[in-house]
């Protein structure tokens, strides 16, 4: 379960505090799947970076599966993020010098067992459709078969929490459309919670729990 209590957002600024969000709430459990809709600087991604350990909220808690990750040390911060939260961004963020399944292998590098996953690599790739191009580099496929890699990579580790910014945002209509229904399959066969952050209201209006921030504040559509 995910829970977001009362979380507020404030960055200094010359003329004083600037806050980005205030207030937010929010109580979420396994195959949940939600869309966040806002205007830009609105605070949707912020609140994504918090959700997702990056950044810490300047009042409020976040704890996952009853664990509050700020207040981890580094190092086992770094750990949980690994385990428990997957992370798909706009721009694939591909290892340019690595085959595709090395890349959906990239989070397993600091497991104790490696080859646990290797399996289920194939298993992912084979479930977004590139099994045949594992040794391909990223820069023999098109985007959207980036971002099903990207896809494959977030999910190699069993994340509780699958966090997704603009995932389909640099991605044509037709490979849009491949990924955004990927990406609702496979979260129906995993035991996580899905966040997906977009501008497309097409894509957004795809979930069963749809939120806009807004206001600084985070409201139920």
């Amino acid at each position: 379960m995910l829970v977001v209590d009362n979380v507020s957002k404030d960055y200094s600024a010359p003329s004083g505090a600037l806050t980005i969000l205030s207030g937010v709430s929010l109580s979420l459990s396994t195959g949940d799947a939600v869309s966040i809709m806002g205007p830009s600087g609105s605070g949707k991604s912020t609140l994504l970076y918090i959700l997702g350990a990056l950044e810490p909220p300047s009042s409020g808690t976040v704890t996952l599966e009853g664990q509050d990750p700020f207040k981890l040390k580094q190092k086992e911060l770094a750990a949980f993020r690994n385990k428990q939260i997957g992370f798909v961004f706009q721009d694939h963020c591909l290892l340019p010098q690595c085959s595709v399944f090395e890349n959906v292998m990239t989070p397993t590098l600091v497991a104790d067992t490696k080859d646990s996953y290797v399996d289920r690599g194939k298993q992912l790739l084979d479930q977004v459709g590139l099994l045949k191009r594992l040794e391909h580099r990223p820069a023999e496929l098109s985007g959207g078969e980036k971002q099903r890699v990207a896809l494959a990579r977030a999910l190699i580790m069993r994340p509780r929490l699958l966090l997704c910014d603009e995932p389909t945002g640099n991605l044509v209509h037709n490979s849009a459309e491949t990924v955004a229904e990927m990406l609702l399959e496979l979260h129906s066969q995993q035991e996580t919670i899905l966040i997906v952050v977009t501008h497309n209201a097409e894509l957004a209006s795809r979930f069963p729990q749809r939120f806009e921030v807004a206001n600084q504040q985070l409201n139920r559509l």
